[in-house]
């Protein structure tokens, strides 16, 4: 690797991947990167293209909200090589069903903020005069509570206004 001496400096890396120094020396301490980086003379860090593709992997992991110590786990498997694949599949399967589930409950979130947007510009036209959103709530819908509690204390949930 005498490639490596000539490679980026931290500042560098940080900028590409996004992180602050401070996590890339975090993520160093935590054994999150697959090898420990090069040093020039005045032991300054210096990393290569494949640190910056390991660390792009590790931001979607974390920003997916993988916790430090599952990625260190995957990176020690990632780091033993041959043989781990079975392992590092499991790992990132069920870290797979927790997006999955995290996006599915998102997805209801932003269903019924959408009823609620719906729901109040039909309220604010129908206060001005203009033509409305054309919702009007959902089919059988009891009259919209302006204040955002739904009738009677309810979520405000779809079919609730």
């Amino acid at each position: 690797m005498s490639e490596r001496p000539e490679g980026l400096s931290i500042g560098q890396v940080a900028r590409r991947t996004g992180l602050s120094v401070h996590t890339l020396r975090f993520y160093e301490r935590e054994g999150i990167l697959l090898t420990a980086p090069a040093r020039r003379a005045g032991r300054q860090r210096v990393y290569g293209e494949d640190d910056v593709a390991w660390l792009r992997l590790c931001v979607v992991l974390r920003a997916s909200g993988m916790p430090v110590p599952e990625i260190r786990r995957y990176t020690e498997l990632a780091r033993a090589g041959q043989g781990t694949e079975g392992a590092r599949l499991a790992l990132l399967r069920d870290h797979e069903a927790r997006v999955t589930g995290r996006i599915a409950e998102l997805t209801r979130c932003l269903d019924l903020i959408r009823h609620k947007v719906a729901v109040y510009e039909d309220l604010t036209a129908t206060a001005t005069g203009a033509p409305g959103h054309g919702c009007g709530g959902a089919p059988g819908a009891v009259a919209a509570d302006p204040r955002g509690a739904g009738p009677a204390g309810g979520t405000g949930g779809p079919g609730t206004e």
